[in-house]
């Protein structure tokens, strides 16, 4: 008998090799989670392996994530036992990367964000950023970083390294633009 499983008008039916669901052709890992675990997480897209258009997209994807600060939305595309480094700080799990998200932006107010390709792999993506935001004393500042990304097979962020400095700036130095779309993807307005 086959066993099934629903989450999000996803149905799964127990296979031995990968299995056409929705449309999509979806890894045996997708299968062994979903009856290791009783509970499973749909496909992330774009997937592993990445070419240069859909490492891209995944990255204007997490642009336009972060840039929503819906942290419990942010925090959907880590794996449930994703593992970051940001800063100094290191988190575990999407609970506590829900948790370092909400903290993260009930401090850092006015919060934008631009990211860009720097480079991939089949399953790695590197990214340049620069976020700015104020302080609760009205203080501004500009974020720049570096993020390496490593993913799993179904789309999910199990690994993320960021190294990030922040420039004080004034209010009217910012480039980055607080509603809508980022004013301009050209990185030399961020120095």
């Amino acid at each position: 008998p086959c066993r099934h499983f629903s989450k999000r008008g996803f149905v799964v039916t127990k296979m031995t090799t990968s299995r056409l669901l929705h449309g999509l052709h979806l890894p045996r890992s997708f299968y062994r989670r979903a009856f290791s675990t009783g509970s499973v997480d749909p496909p992330r897209h774009p997937l592993p392996p990445f070419t240069l258009e859909s490492a891209i997209d995944k990255v204007q994807k997490a642009e336009d994530a972060w840039n929503t600060r819906d942290s419990a939305k942010v925090a959907m595309a880590y794996s449930q036992d994703s593992e970051w480094r940001n800063r100094s700080q290191f988190v575990t799990g999407r609970k506590e990367i829900q948790d370092f998200l909400s903290d993260k932006w009930n401090k850092e107010l006015d919060y934008k964000l631009q990211k860009m390709y720097w480079c991939h792999s089949e399953n790695r993506i590197a990214v340049r950023f620069a976020y700015e935001y104020r302080n609760k004393k009205g203080e501004w500042f500009r974020a720049h970083g570096n993020e390496n990304w490593e993913f799993d097979d179904l789309g999910y962020m199990t690994r993320r390294e960021a190294s990030i400095n922040d420039v004080p700036i004034l209010e009217s130095e910012r480039v980055i633009s607080v509603e809508g779309p980022p004013q301009t993807k050209d990185n030399t307005r961020w120095n």
